[in-house]
């Protein structure tokens, strides 16, 4: 099994215009790969990465692109797999059609594998082809690192993204079952009628990111202050993004270490997005993201994730006597009474249990 760990490195002046520069090779080769694949579409031919990984070898032996010997000639390799790996989730339907990369792009990334221990942490550096030792800020250890992704940030900053052997060590939990119906107002609600409330940490940031976009409408074009307010409106993106994503870490880590079985509804997030009154909420609480921490987390430590379909209508559902009320639809009833049983429901609390009772059902089925 295999994880990312993500550490922030300290470039010096020449490391960092050694990154840029190999980030434009890969750029060039990914696009000159793609242009060369949907050429070769158009003329019937059969494309491949062997045909662009002997494109590459070509276009070294010019004189004119001998700026791609400076760069790390794995990390170009690299691009051309990425690329075939588009084209290959692209006709499985996992993804859309590759798109040309632009330089305008403020988050930039290659990826360079490891060779004969060429990548490794060495106090507090880590080594990396044609780099050198670079400064690191590790906050935890590593084994064999198998590859690194270097990333530079809308925000200026560099990051190390480790890509390592993981073991997951046997963690028990309290063998619990639940239940959860996320939502906008608050965060979700599980069946065992407890609540967490919304975070909403854009929101909270919305003020002094209006102040600082603001700013930077009023800075001159292509400007040297218009490029470090740009950086200033980044990290307010980024301070909250990081805030969302801390959030969502600890709610799942939490969920995992006291339940055996997780109930959640299979919804259609990017979907939903299509609504414009609601796009920027539901974007703000990360379901999605939120799911796929519980699901990598339950194979890590063996727990169990049901999925529960998107039309069970659990919050019409009266989850003592089953009677289904069609007038809970309206989204503004947030306490209704069942008509046959008269027993007073909280619309979110009685999803969760429904999702939970739908979800063992399913189960043992």
């Amino acid at each position: 099994m295999q994880k990312g760990i993500k550490f922030r490195i300290y470039p010096n002046r020449e490391q960092k215009n050694f990154i840029h520069q190999t980030l434009g090779c890969c750029r060039f080769i990914y696009n000159r790969g793609l242009a060369m694949r949907k050429e070769g579409y158009e003329n019937g031919e059969k494309i491949g990465y062997p045909q662009t990984s002997a494109m590459l070898t070509e276009l070294k032996k010019q004189e004119e692109f001998a700026f791609l010997k400076a760069a790390d000639s794995i990390a170009l390799q690299q691009s051309l797999r990425d690329l075939d790996r588009g084209f290959v989730n692209f006709f499985q339907k996992r993804a859309s059609y590759p798109t040309f990369k632009s330089k305008h792009n403020r988050f930039q990334s290659y990826r360079t594998v490891n060779q004969k221990d060429n990548i490794r942490i060495v106090g507090r550096y880590i080594k990396l082809p044609k780099l050198g030792f670079v400064k690191i800020r590790q906050s935890m250890e590593v084994e064999k690192i198998n590859h690194v992704i270097i990333e530079h940030t809308p925000a200026g900053k560099y990051f190390a993204v480790l890509n390592v052997d993981f073991e997951p060590e046997p963690r028990s939990n309290a063998g619990g079952t639940i239940g959860i119906d996320v939502g906008i107002k608050a965060f979700y609600s599980d069946s065992n009628g407890n609540t967490v409330s919304n975070p909403r940490y854009l929101e909270r940031s919305m003020r002094k990111l209006i102040r600082e976009q603001r700013r930077l409408s009023r800075k001159q074009k292509d400007s040297h202050n218009r490029e470090k307010q740009r950086i200033r409106v980044a990290r307010v993106y980024e301070k909250v993004t990081n805030q969302r994503n801390d959030f969502l870490q600890k709610q799942s880590t939490m969920l995992v270490r006291e339940n055996q079985t997780i109930c959640i509804e299979d919804l259609n997030v990017k979907g939903m997005l299509r609504n414009h009154k609601l796009a920027r909420s539901i974007a703000s609480v990360s379901w999605a993201k939120f799911f796929k921490m519980l699901e990598y987390k339950a194979v890590w430590y063996g727990n169990e994730i049901c999925r529960v379909p998107t039309m069970y209508p659990s919050s019409q559902t009266c989850s003592c006597c089953g009677c289904q009320n069609p007038l809970v639809k309206n989204l503004r009833i947030r306490i209704w009474e069942c008509p046959e049983c008269h027993v007073v429901h909280d619309r979110d609390m009685n999803a969760g249990i429904n999702i939970l009772k739908k979800g063992l059902q399913m189960q043992y089925a």
